[in-house]
């Protein structure tokens, strides 16, 4: 990833997670790697499927992503889970998108980068089935969001500054369009904007998120359900 052009006036480094936010994963690629992770789960590591479960919650709750947890405490390689847990046959079938998805990201003026947790193979073929992947600049998967040797995704504020440093702007010109809170709360916390996308958050009924969808956490900036109300909120 190159250091961003100098900004022109109005212009903003715009930040987009993938699953639930540029698409509805929620009916497509999240019961398929939710699946395959309870089954890697099981097989490597010798769980029962409850366990294997329980676990996998647990994990993405306290770490923000079940590899970290099972980095940290069952040793099991990274790039391995990764690529077996998003094998997803006919995922390209499952995914859509909609003109007025493409007409709203073409108009915001600035550059435009995917941040993802998702390992990159997997957002370039969401991306490339969607038909969005010219509208973006960049594709920051969680390969790349390692640090001294270790993962950091989102909602890491060390990798999140480091992002920061890397495009060579100011946090306050980078805004974070995402449907976790925890990401939007670090992301906050270092000067950036956020922007919550419940579209599909609604429906799935997500956790953690909070069932309020009225409610507007302090570090949320503003709340859409569309793409196109992202030119009204900034």
């Amino acid at each position: 990833m190159r250091r961003v052009a100098r900004l022109r006036e109005g212009e903003r480094v715009w930040l987009f997670d993938l699953d639930n936010t540029l698409h509805n994963a929620s009916a497509s690629a999240f019961r398929g790697i939710n699946e395959r992770m309870g089954a890697y789960m099981t097989r490597e590591l010798g769980l029962e499927a409850g366990e294997a479960h329980r676990l996998r919650q647990l994990y993405w709750q306290r770490y923000g992503a079940t590899l970290l947890g099972l980095v940290r405490h069952h040793g099991v390689n990274a790039g391995h889970f990764l690529q077996d847990t998003h094998v997803l046959p006919g995922l390209e079938q499952q995914l859509q998108t909609h003109a007025h998805d493409v007409a709203a990201l073409q108009r915001l003026r600035g550059p435009r980068l995917v941040l993802t947790n998702a390992p990159l193979a997997y957002a370039e073929r969401v991306l490339g089935a969607l038909g969005l992947r010219g509208l973006f600049d960049g594709v920051i998967a969680i390969e790349q969001m390692a640090m001294f040797g270790q993962l950091r995704p989102k909602p890491d504020t060390r990798m999140l500054q480091a992002l920061v440093a890397r495009l060579g702007v100011p946090a306050h010109r980078c805004v974070l369009v995402e449907d976790t809170l925890a990401h939007q709360k670090a992301a906050h916390s270092l000067g950036m904007r956020t922007v919550w996308m419940q579209r599909w958050l609604r429906a799935a009924h997500t956790p953690p998120e909070p069932k309020n969808w009225r409610r507007r956490p302090p570090y949320v900036y503003a709340r859409i359900r569309s793409l196109q109300q992202l030119r009204s909120v900034l």
